[in-house]
Order: structure tokens, then C-alpha cells, then sequence
């Protein structure tokens, strides 16, 4: 990311300027991957989630009509700040650009904090409710007709909690085949067209996990798993740092129509705080205040869009 040219005192509208063009940037790519964006007038918002629609059948006698399931539930948005307090002659004297250093990653800040809070929803998966009152991740998901479901499996490897590169792709294949198997309210196929999956990984399995999607021969020297499948499915690693886990990743469909989790923006939420140079308060206390301010929340969506896996 690029920001504007800086004299060697930095000024209000430069600062002011950087700190926009964070929020106009945007979030990280696999935030928007794996969440479906939404707008808000309000101090919360309302979802209703509609089942799917009946499945074809012959026509015989008269039209069969159909009610769509109803699920809902409310996101409510929060407000978010993150700022910093400057000497007005620290500014003065920044000749090695330690202030816009410090004030480059505050921007930073912003772009990345959509993604601290899906993580957060991530790391908690297994014990945070979902619009169909289970866990987001777990074992007894039922709608409608679908029929009692799980989007949280278990893989057997052989030493355990440290799986083989060959035993990561294969529970890669094993997560993807548990979500092309989901049933939506009416009993028919959901992900029968799914080609587009995010691996998310902890740091710990980092290099078993990217290996296990780009290496082209497995063991014995045969051909590996995933790299024989490229042309049927795009399978991308995402490495998260925040994710605790040691022993257990999760897969998401990332070219679904509903995606599994929501990011909710408050239309007018974000905004940049600059009391700078010239300030009435600068002028009073010798010190210059730069900030953030971001309205909106995150929220659970389509469960059916994962899988988390652990190793046993």
C-alpha cells in the first residue's frame, strides 16, 4: 500500500490523507472472500434467512404450493476507534520518518481489523450460536428436510496431531467432500456446484498445509492429491496468525452466492480524526491527535459454506 509524499514535517492534510485512503482501500482479499458485505442505517440490523425453494416435481392434478423456512437474527453495530497522541515538536523534528512509520501502520489498523474480527468469529466457531441456534461449527445442523448434518469432522493421522503432507491433502478432500454432501431445507444438494475452497490455517501448519496444496509429487513419488486435481477445484491456503488452534484448520467455499459470515458497515462510520497542526488544541497543549473511527459489526451466516477439520 502507497501513501502520499511527506515533507519533512508532517501535516495535517497529509496525515488526514493517508489515513482515508486506508478506508477507501478496503479490507484483506479473503475477508472479502469469505464475507458477504452489507450497509446499515440503523443501530442494528435485522437478517431473515429464507430456506431454499421446493425442488421440481411432476405436475399432477393441481399446483403444490410451498412455504419458504424462515430464520432470523440481528446484528447490531458497535463503534470501533483506534487513535494516537503526537508532540507537536516531535512532529517538528521527525527528520527519519519514525512518526509516519508509526502513523502508515495505524492505517494499517484499519484495513486489517474486518479480519481480526472474523477471526475471532472463527477461532470461536465451535461455541458460538448461529442463525439456526447451533454452533457455527458443529456436529447436528438440521433444517427443514435437510436431515441431521455436521460441518465439523474429525481426520485420523497416523502420529496424531501432526499430520503428513500427504494426510493434510487428504483431509483437505475429506472436508470438501463433508460440505459437497449438505442438504438444503428442502433435501436437495447445496454445494453440488462449489469448484472455489480458502483453506485457514494457524501459523503451526503453515508449511504442511501449503505444501499439501502446491506439491506435485507425494510420497513414494507419486502424484499429489491436490496437484491432480487443479483444473477441477481452486484450493488457496490462507495462513492466520490470530487462529490459536494446533491441531485443526477449516475450509470454506468461496464462490457461493451467500458466504459464510457477514461484515456490516455503518453507512458514515468511518472516519479519520485529525486535530493537527493550527488546532486550538494543539495550539493549547502542544500535541497533535490522530484517529480512527469505524461503525459495524460481523456476524455468523452460511454455515453451510465450511467445514473445520481436527486431527486425531
Amino acid at each position: 500500500m502507497s501513501y502520499p509524499a511527506q515533507n519533512d514535517k508532517l501535516s495535517t492534510r497529509g496525515v488526514k490523507s493517508m489515513l482515508l485512503l486506508a478506508l477507501e482501500t478496503g479490507t484483506a482479499s479473503w475477508v472479502t472472500d469469505l464475507a458477504m458485505k452489507t450497509n446499515s442505517d440503523q443501530a442494528s440490523e435485522t437478517y431473515a434467512w429464507l430456506g431454499a425453494p421446493p425442488a421440481m416435481h411432476e405436475f399432477i392434478g393441481k399446483r403444490q404450493m410451498n412455504e419458504l423456512l424462515e430464520s432470523s437474527f440481528v446484528i447490531s453495530n458497535k463503534d470501533h476507534e483506534a487513535n494516537i497522541r503526537v508532540k507537536s515538536k516531535d512532529m517538528r523534528r521527525d527528520k527519519t520518518g519514525q512518526i509516519q512509520i508509526r502513523i502508515n501502520q495505524l492505517a494499517s489498523r484499519v484495513l486489517d481489523y474486518p479480519g481480526t474480527l472474523l477471526s475471532r468469529l472463527i477461532l470461536n466457531g465451535a461455541s458460538a450460536l448461529c442463525y439456526d441456534g447451533q454452533y457455527f461449527f458443529d456436529t447436528d445442523h438440521v433444517e427443514g428436510d435437510s436431515g441431521s448434518q455436521s460441518n465439523k469432522i474429525t481426520f485420523a493421522a497416523a502420529t496424531g496431531t501432526t499430520p503428513t503432507v500427504d494426510e493434510f491433502a487428504d483431509a483437505i478432500l475429506a472436508g470438501i467432500q463433508q460440505m459437497y454432501g449438505f442438504k438444503d431445507s428442502t433435501g436437495e444438494p447445496m454445494n453440488q456446484a462449489a469448484k472455489a475452497f480458502t483453506v485457514m490455517v494457524p501459523v503451526a501448519m503453515m508449511g504442511v498445509a501449503l505444501k499439501a496444496v502446491a506439491i506435485l509429487v507425494g510420497a513414494n513419488g507419486a502424484t499429489a492429491t491436490i496437484a491432480a486435481l487443479k483444473g477441477d477445484f481452486t484450493i488457496n491456503v490462507q495462513v492466520n496468525a490470530r487462529l490459536t488452534w494446533t491441531d485443526t484448520f477449516a475450509i470454506f467455499r468461496t464462490d457461493g452466492e451467500i458466504k459464510p459470515f457477514i461484515l456490516q458497515e455503518e453507512d458514515g462510520g468511518a472516519d479519520v480524526v485529525a486535530i493537527g497542526d493550527g488546532s486550538e488544541y494543539e495550539q493549547m497543549n502542544k500535541e497533535q491527535i490522530y484517529g480512527v473511527d469505524w461503525a459495524g459489526n460481523v456476524g455468523y451466516g452460511y454455515w453451510q459454506g465450511s467445514v473445520q477439520v481436527t486431527f486425531t
